[in-house]
């Protein structure tokens, strides 16, 4: 009764989000740092600068690379974290969830401190989250998700 076409529909965004994570995302992504479009990267995650420091775009291509498991979409296109505080050792995440009481909260809250912990000079990653503001997507995230 209705749930069928529901179903198909949800199917089919999730089939049309997977196929179009790997190139659309990706360059949307790169296109969101600072780094400037005529000026490709050379950094790699995981290398330090010429002065030994790590800067707000390496923390930010590891937060590319962590996918909300229920959404199939990074956690830095969504719009999950809201603040990078880097002082070295130590690096602070603010981040929040797409829902207080989401599922994958403690899995992506391990990716986040993992991921970041494998960058040169970093021993120490926080992970803090917040509810305020209360996580509102994109209108590229909405149409994405078929909400628009």
């Amino acid at each position: 009764m209705g749930s069928k076409p529901a179903l198909e529909r949800c199917i089919l965004g999730a089939a049309l989000l997977y196929s179009r994570l790997s190139t659309r995302f990706r360059q949307h992504m790169s296109d969101t740092t600072s780094t400037p479009p005529s000026t490709p990267s050379t950094e790699t995650p995981s290398a330090e600068t010429p002065s030994g420091t790590l800067t707000r775009e390496q923390v930010i291509e590891v937060l590319q690379t962590i996918e909300d498991p229920e959404l199939f979409l990074d956690i830095w296109f969504l719009g999950l974290i809201y603040n990078i505080d880097i002082e070295l050792p130590k690096v602070k995440i603010e981040m929040t969830f797409t829902s207080p009481m989401c599922p994958a909260g403690p899995l992506l809250i391990d990716k986040v401190k993992s991921g970041i912990q494998k960058l040169s000079g970093v021993s120490e990653v926080e992970v803090k989250i917040v509810f305020n503001p209360p996580w509102q997507p994109s209108d590229e995230v909405k149409a994405l998700l078929g909400l628009l």
